[in-house]
């Protein structure tokens, strides 16, 4: 009778909101077809959020653009959750999860549409935003060695790609998706160039003696 009395229903785990999502996204027929409309829902108000708190960047807009944008944004978030599902641990909510794609395919569309029509800054312009630098600091003798060392370096030791895409983000604050697309690259890729540039001019310029901090990185 003790034992009768300390056993309970069966409960369903913890998790079982997230796990109920991936089995409905996964179901073919109705099930399957309602579980992605509302998923979209979902990822579209997290969209209208994330364009909305990024409206500054938008100031030119049309009316119903920015819908436009957060249908986009919902859309594509929709097809990469689909398409990772395999990946979801269970370590969070799955809706919460899943936001994170709105909020990303949304921070990207605004900053291409904020880039629509702009050319990339050429490199003349990121060399003024240098020498200016230079000229506001306070070592300036020290500083302005270092800047023209390190403008002879990525002149030098950079190929055309990782010079291409270190003036750009880091110079000229081009955002990298935006410069993906110019490129016709991809994020991945473009990260890359700009970690092995980064990595080839701080070794170049402790060859010539200067003292960048951070230790030395494997060139």
């Amino acid at each position: 009778m003790a034992t009768a009395l300390m056993t309970t229903p069966t409960q369903r785990p913890a998790d079982s909101p997230a796990r109920d999502w991936v089995e409905r996204l996964r179901a073919v027929g109705p099930e399957g077809d309602a579980a992605v409309a509302e998923l979209h829902a979902l990822l579209l108000k997290a969209a209208r959020f994330e364009i909305g708190r990024r409206s500054a960047e938008l100031r030119h807009l049309r009316g119903g653009d920015g819908e436009d944008l957060a249908q986009q944004a919902a859309d594509d978030a929709l097809v990469a959750v689909l398409r990772k599902l395999d990946d979801f641990r269970g370590e969070s909510r799955f809706t919460t999860w899943a936001y994170k794609f709105a909020l990303l395919e949304a921070a990207v569309k605004v900053r291409r549409r904020a880039w629509q029509g702009r050319e990339v800054p050429l490199e003349d312009e990121a060399w003024r935003t240098l020498a200016d630098a230079g000229a506001g600091a306070g070592r300036r003798a020290e500083d302005a060695e270092l800047f023209a060392a390190l403008r002879e370096e990525i002149e030098r030791s950079l190929g055309p790609r990782q010079r291409e895409v270190l003036v750009a983000v880091a110079l000229n604050d081009v955002p990298i998706d935006v410069l993906a697309e110019r490129l016709g690259s991809t994020r991945g890729a473009l990260y890359k160039n700009l970690h092995d540039a980064r990595r080839k001019l701080r070794g170049a310029l402790a060859d010539r003696g200067f003292d960048l901090g951070g230790g030395g990185e494997e060139r």
